[in-house]
């Protein structure tokens, strides 16, 4: 098996290598080191697995783009099969596209053109898990006995970021509860050391509690040592493994802070260049944003690039210096296609690949300037495209949010992508209070008053700094003195928030977290 690094890759790995095992077969796996071999197959992995004596490889959440390195594999004689879900290269003549899928000796991507599978939006782990039903049900097994792996299928697909509808919505439904009884060593070690009651266990523990500690492995270290916690055949050396994926993770949160003051400050430069230029394009205009930071850690660049599009609400590219060239990630907007607009540039770049809304690519120092013309000159977005659009199901007086609302809302769970938190409206809100909370004082708890004069506390759990800044604009420092003080009277803002619950010393009090304001 050659998985790929991140949570979705190292979760497809663990199914294969597990599902094939319980089979009899003799299995073994190597996971990409992010700087020295990047993402996915490539000729070095194939010569690797040839000299350990490999006759089979199996792709996991890769492979569909690696036509050149299975061609390879496929010359040394051996059996290559292809799991993935990401995109299918293709070339477009006289507008027409023409995939290339690459010369394997079995292809599973439910994104080719020709494929009949109902559903296109698995993420790769439920793909190896696909796989693994078919083989054991061909070979006269019961299937229903994988049916602990679909925990992983589960980690996958929310870690992943993939829609939660259709069959995502069953697996995630049902790998969350099996998740809150697991067996697997490593996973009950993961949960106990970040502190997360197995009973409330939810989509938000995996997005930003689990999920995080298995990515720093491959964004730090190397993604073999969440694979190793996942497969820990004690609890001993799971919760030895557990901790060291927790402390990565740590370390990884530090870099982040430090990585965006860096951003920061890169973009004041890119914001001060732009503001000299007078009749030409600047980066500043450009509809996509491409940012060179040749010092940022080149496993931060699509964290860097999501603030970046937060901040512009633009298709966002940060490009970095590597070992060869130069390596970026990309994280886009809901109207921009990253990869075929990325496909469109291919003749400049090393290597790509991705989805709609995130991509990764590499390609030589000096097309960097030219694939930033060629992306915003093949860029068709309107302006009214490039508006980010808030979604609210209903204007809500903060009377209305009771423990009772929390729990009939939560009839409506996994929330994630695509079948978000169910939003609502309150204008006139006046801010009576502010307390900063958090390790690096990014969390606001307000207490706010709706135009009927009911009074709860609200959380904003992001950038308060700038929440607190745009108040001071408007209102002036004095006022936002007093509102850190608890004595606002003056600022009113309107916002969207979502009900929730605040629980502590056994006390259960509603709140609602905002999630824009304006």
């Amino acid at each position: 098996m050659i998985g790929d690094y991140d949570i979705d890759g190292v979760n497809a790995t663990y199914i294969l290598l597990e599902g094939l095992e319980r089979l009899g077969a003799d299995v073994d796996s190597d996971i990409p080191d992010r700087i020295s071999d990047g993402y996915g197959l490539n000729r070095h992995l194939v010569e690797r697995a040839y000299e350990a004596g490999v006759d089979t490889l199996i792709t996991c959440d890769n492979g569909i783009a690696a036509a050149d390195e299975i061609a390879y594999g496929k010359e040394m004689g051996m059996t290559v099969i292809v799991t993935d879900h990401h995109e299918v290269p293709f070339d477009e003549q006289d507008g027409e596209k023409r995939y290339r899928i690459p010369p394997a000796d079995a292809v599973m991507d439910p994104k080719q053109p020709d494929c009949l599978y109902p559903f296109k939006g698995l993420c790769g782990a439920a793909v190896a898990y696909k796989l693994m039903e078919a083989l054991w049900e061909s070979m006269g097994k019961d299937s229903a006995d994988l049916d602990n792996l679909i925990e992983n299928v589960a980690i996958a697909t929310i870690g992943d970021v993939m829609d939660l509808e259709d069959e995502n919505r069953i697996f995630v439904k049902e790998g969350l509860q099996m998740l809150r009884r697991t067996k697997n060593p490593g996973l009950k070690a993961l949960i106990e050391c970040t502190g997360i009651d197995k009973e409330s266990l939810n989509s938000y523990h995996i997005g930003f509690v689990l999920g995080p500690c298995i990515n720093a492995s491959g964004r730090l270290d190397t993604a073999k040592r969440a694979l190793e916690l996942l497969r820990a055949g004690t609890q001993k050396e799971a919760d030895i493994l557990a901790g060291d994926l927790k402390a990565l993770n740590d370390s990884r949160k530090d870099m982040t802070e430090e990585a965006v003051k860096q951003e920061k400050i890169a973009m004041g430069i890119l914001k001060k260049q732009a503001e000299e230029q007078v009749e030409t394009t600047t980066i500043s205009k450009d509809k996509v944003l491409v940012v060179y930071l040749p010092d940022c850690h080149e496993s931060l660049a699509g964290i860097v690039a999501g603030r970046i599009r937060e901040n512009y609400y633009k298709p966002v590219f940060v490009l970095t210096d590597a070992e060869e060239g130069v390596k970026g990630s990309g994280r886009s907007i809901d109207g921009y296609h990253m990869y075929e607009e990325l496909n469109k540039c291919k003749e400049l770049l090393t290597k790509f690949g991705g989805h709609r809304l995130a991509a990764g690519l590499s390609l030589p120092k000096e097309n960097v300037g030219k694939f930033r013309e060629m992306l915003n000159k093949n860029c068709t977005l309107t302006e009214e495209e490039m508006k980010e659009k808030v979604t609210i199901d209903m204007e809500m007086p903060f009377g209305c949010v009771t423990e009772g609302l929390v729990k009939e809302l939560e009839l409506l769970e996994p929330f994630g992508k695509g079948n978000t938190k169910p939003v609502f409206a309150a204008r006139d809100v006046t801010l009576l209070g502010a307390r900063i909370l958090g390790k690096n004082r990014n969390v606001l708890k307000l207490q706010v008053q709706d135009v009927n004069g009911y009074r709860i506390e609200a959380m904003l759990f992001h950038h308060a700094d700038d929440f607190l800044g745009k108040l001071e604009e408007q209102y002036g420092k004095t006022e936002v003195d007093a509102l850190l003080k608890g004595r606002g009277r003056q600022i009113q803002i309107s916002l969207t928030y979502y009900p929730d619950i605040n629980e502590y010393m056994g006390k259960k009090t509603p709140q609602i977290v905002v999630t824009h304001y304006r």
